[in-house]
C-alpha cells in the first residue's frame, strides 16, 4: 500500500467515524449475486435525521470500500464482497467495525452488541472514563487505567468497562 493509498484510507476512516458512533445500526442492502454465487455486491446504509426530524440515510460506500480495503462494483454505488457460506453483510459491517474501533470501544449499556456479554459478561454497565483518566490527582493510577485499557485487559475499576473487540461495536440489519 503507497503512502497515497494509506493517506486515502485514513480520511476514510475519520470522516466514516463522525457518522458511526458505537452502538449505531449500520444497514445493507444487497443489489446482486453472482452466478456462482461466490461474490456480491453489497451497499451500506447509515440513517441520519435531519434538523426537521426526518430520517434519511448516506451512502458512504466509497468510504467504506477504502476503509475496509475493498473494490467496489463495476454497475452501481455497492461493494464487492467475495465469498460465500455465512452472511457477507454481516462481515461487511463487522469489518468495517473492526477498522474503525481497532483498540475496542466503551459498552454502551443495555442492548451492547459486543459479544462479551454473549461469552458470559451479564454486566451492561456503560463505559465512563475514570476520574483519574481525565487528569485527576493520581498520575500512578491514571498510569494503571490506561495500561489495562491499552493492553485489552479489563480494567479493575467498576467504571471502566471497555471491550477489546471492535467487531460488534455497530450493529447490521438488512434492508
Amino acid at each position: 500500500m503507497t503512502k497515497a493509498q494509506k493517506a486515502e484510507r485514513e480520511r476514510a476512516i475519520v470522516a466514516l467515524r463522525e457518522h458511526i458512533k458505537p452502538g449505531d445500526t449500520v444497514y445493507t442492502v444487497l443489489d446482486h449475486v453472482s452466478k456462482s454465487g461466490m461474490s456480491r455486491n453489497i451497499r451500506v446504509l447509515i440513517p441520519y435525521t435531519r434538523e426537521d426530524g426526518s430520517v434519511d440515510f448516506l451512502h458512504p460506500n466509497y468510504l467504506v470500500a477504502q476503509a475496509i480495503g475493498a473494490r467496489q462494483a463495476k454497475r452501481g454505488d455497492g461493494i464487492v464482497m467475495g465469498g460465500c457460506g455465512m452472511d457477507m453483510g454481516f462481515h461487511l459491517v463487522s469489518t468495517l467495525s473492526r477498522v474503525l474501533f481497532p483498540d475496542g470501544f466503551g459498552c454502551t449499556g443495555k442492548g451492547c452488541h459486543s459479544n462479551d456479554h454473549s461469552n458470559g459478561d451479564r454486566d451492561y454497565t456503560p463505559h465512563v472514563e475514570c476520574a483519574e483518566a481525565e487528569g485527576g490527582k493520581d498520575s500512578e493510577q491514571t498510569s494503571a487505567h490506561n495500561f489495562y485499557r491499552e493492553s485489552g485487559r479489563k480494567c479493575k475499576r467498576a467504571a471502566c468497562h471497555w471491550h477489546r473487540s471492535g467487531d460488534y461495536a455497530v450493529a447490521h440489519r438488512w434492508i
